[in-house]
């Protein structure tokens, strides 16, 4: 496999970095290194997973000693910490790989579908800890599952063909249009297309329509139609292709049987681009139409703007997506644009409040700022159209995450879920309101809801197995971080969530075989009665890590006096806000404390704390 990004070309089959005609020569290590970056890219590899891909898995390598090999890459890429132009580091998270990767010799299908994208493996994409502390996972990325993995995973829980039968019929997924264009710049369109359609269809009553990070979690893997219908559990699927040239568009779209392969229906639409709205509703309606279905009323109709608008708006979306620091600023200036053209466009309002939060414009601006244009944006779409589901949803994470206030947070999740009670999103952050405030029964029962909607989302099985550990039924927990793990292999939170079940059930040898950070090895250790290394873990944590973290460790050890020192000086000294707190099994030692409820009365959470069930 060759790989080109900027001027540099990486040949794996050779073994053999070079700039034009010019090798650069690498260490074993440094080559290992700057594979895993450039398979994943443009997703963030975290510290954890560099070390597993290049020195191995289970290996003990210092932080140190990956700054130092990182250094010596850059050095040989002729690369600056400072003005990165090949690798940039986001501190205390990874790496991430700065230019575009194209893939020079991958293999290429020849059905005009999904499929002809299979040369364009996309990995992970791991999200950036934001300031606000809202959580990465949320609703748009995760780490795209291997092929082999799918295929596995779905013959282990017999999602066969057979099985599909079971399915209602009326049941949907909407596949990733492939760009066909001859720019693949273009490709921000035919994503946005699907989307668009997709959700147009998801609102036929009628119909069952697989959500987008499910059905997106195929794009480009080379798989049949029938494995894909069956982790989706629909008896359908969409797909098609766009080329967009000067003004015109030419959109292919099929509809397929899933049991057996067979083309329900086919199209091709050769439309100028001012037609993309009515171009999609004859799509929803000819879709309608093949499946049978028996309206109770009109055929949903798409939200429309100017064109130009909606080709920033979808741009914006897929710039947001890809959650780095340039994309998030690109974003921004695309939803700005479309609103600046559109006044009215309450998605572009709602997506440019959702992009500030994601950590967007703090390059230029104070996290107030950002904080104070995303409110203003949040209130034009909710003005605009007070029944826009999505915008209360962006309320509601801004008030949780942002402004710690979580009470109206869950308020607006609510609000969110009448109006749309069908996004299995909405249905989970109910969940993950009643999560934070220690309502956990309540949380695994909007999880699991939200999981017999949308099967394959790792967030839902991570917040699920969270839920399950902090009301204490581990062996359940086990089971969710290890189905969200056969998702997203590579989750540093799945991985660690998994970690912390093990050292809760007692299975130490276990636990310690995962224990590749401080963190872990000073807890485990500890649990192992040895000492000596517990401490020299803990003393490396206290040196390179911050207060809520030591603080953990304490309460993990039982040492209730110098937990509440770290706590106190974490208030002290820290804008870290620690939203996750009443679901912390680390702190169960110290709950009987009566600091506690005053440390929690500090954090405005002593009312729900009053309110969970003892335990």
């Amino acid at each position: 496999m060759i790989y080109e990004f900027s001027d540099i070309t990486l040949d794996l089959d050779r073994h053999l970095l070079t700039r034009g005609e010019q090798p650069i020569k690498l260490t074993k290590l440094s080559f290992k290194v700057l594979q895993a970056l450039v398979q994943a890219a443009p997703a963030l590899v975290s510290h954890d997973d560099l070390i597993d891909q290049a020195w191995g898995p289970g290996r003990v390598i210092t932080p140190d000693n990956l700054s130092q090999r990182m250094k010596t890459l850059r050095q040989s890429l002729g690369d600056d910490p400072n003005q990165p132009i090949y690798i940039e580091g986001v501190r205390g998270e990874g790496y991430r790989l700065v230019p575009e990767v194209k893939i020079q010799s991958a293999q290429t299908s020849s059905r005009p579908s999904r499929q002809a994208l299979s040369s364009r493996l996309l990995l992970s994409l791991v999200v950036l800890a934001l300031a606000l502390g809202y959580i990465a996972f949320d609703k748009f990325v995760f780490d795209l599952v291997e092929e082999e993995q799918l295929a596995q995973s779905a013959r282990q829980e017999g999602l066969t063909a057979a099985r599909i039968e079971s399915h209602a019929d009326k049941s949907i997924a909407v596949l990733p249009f492939v760009n066909m264009s001859s720019d693949e710049e273009q490709e921000y369109f035919s994503d946005g297309l699907s989307e668009e359609l997709l959700n147009l269809l998801a609102k036929t009553p009628e119909l069952h329509v697989a959500a987008r990070t499910s059905s997106f979690s195929f794009k480009g893997k080379n798989l049949e139609v029938t494995e894909i219908a069956s982790r989706l559990k629909v008896a359908h699927v969409l797909e098609g292709s766009v080329r967009m040239y000067d003004n015109q568009i030419r959109i292919t779209a099929q509809l397929i049987q899933a049991d057996n392969g067979f083309h329900v229906w086919s199209e091709t639409y050769d439309r100028q681009l001012d037609n993309i709205f009515d171009i999609q509703e004859e799509i929803a309606i000819a879709v309608v139409d093949a499946l049978k279905i028996n309206l109770l009323g009109e055929v949903p109709k798409i939200r429309k703007t100017d064109p130009a608008a909606y080709q920033l708006f979808l741009e914006g979306q897929y710039l947001k997506r890809r959650i780095s620091k340039d994309s998030l600023d690109r974003a921004i200036e695309a939803f700005k644009r479309a609103v600046e053209i559109d006044p009215a466009y309450v998605p572009a309002w709602a997506e440019l409040a959702d992009t500030y939060l994601w950590g967007g414009g703090l390059d230029e601006l104070s996290y107030e700022e950002t904080s104070a244009l995303a409110d203003q944006a949040i209130q034009t779409a909710i003005s605009t159209d007070p029944d826009y589901a999505f915008a209360y949803y962006v309320r509601g994470i801004s008030w949780i995450f942002g402004k710690h206030r979580f009470e109206q947070g869950i308020e607006d999740f609510q609000h969110a879920l009448k109006l749309d009670p069908d996004d299995a999103f909405i249905v989970a952050a109910i969940g993950k309101g009643a999560f934070l405030t220690g309502k956990f029964d309540l949380a695994i029962s909007q999880y699991q809801a939200a999981l017999a909607m949308e099967p394959i989302v790792p967030e839902f099985y991570w917040y699920l197995g969270r839920a399950y550990l902090s009301s204490g039924n581990l062996d359940d927990a086990e089971a969710s971080f290890r189905k969200l793990l056969s998702l997203s292999p590579s989750s540093y939170r799945g991985k660690n969530e998994l970690w912390q079940t093990l050292l809760l059930k007692g299975e130490l040898e276990a636990a310690l075989a995962m224990s590749d950070t401080s963190f872990r090895r000073a807890i485990t250790y500890h649990a192992l009665g040895n000492s000596a290394k517990a401490d020299e873990a803990l003393a490396d944590l206290i040196e390179n890590d911050g207060p809520y973290s030591i603080a953990s460790v304490y309460g993990y050890r039982g040492d209730v006096d110098r937990t509440y020192e770290w706590l106190d000086y974490m208030l002290e000294n820290s804008d870290y806000y620690p939203t996750w707190i009443l679901t912390e099994t680390a702190f169960r030692s110290v709950h009987s404390d009566p600091r506690w409820e005053l440390f929690l009365q500090k954090l405005g959470l002593l009312e729900f704390w009053l309110e969970m069930a003892p335990g």
